[in-house]
């Protein structure tokens, strides 16, 4: 099973584009912090990842402010050239201020 459920905040936006289809594309960055457990021990975790939205979701997540916190969910893929990983983002709910 390939799904990622990331509670995180859009920190950054490209411009909208769309694929030789017709569907809009919303290409973003999110960052992530938490405090997990990992061998009984907490650990910090703070990362930055690379999203899309293609389709209506984009559309979606066009309209989002940067700094919006939100849950994002969908699943990883690997970029184009073949190097790191992209989270392409299928669905997503924003969260109130209280709800990070």
């Amino acid at each position: 099973m390939n799904r990622l459920v990331l509670l995180a905040e859009m920190v950054e936006r490209g411009a909208a584009r769309y694929t030789p289809a017709g569907l809009p594309v919303c290409e973003f960055s999110l960052k992530h912090e938490s405090q997990v457990t990992e061998a009984s021990q907490p650990r910090k975790v703070s990362m930055e990842i690379r999203a899309v939205g293609i389709g209506d979701i984009a559309k979606q997540l066009q309209r989002m402010d940067i700094g919006t916190r939100g849950s994002f969910a969908g699943f990883l893929t690997n970029q184009r050239n073949g190097r790191g990983i992209v989270f392409h983002v299928t669905e997503v709910e924003v969260c109130s201020g209280s709800d990070i």
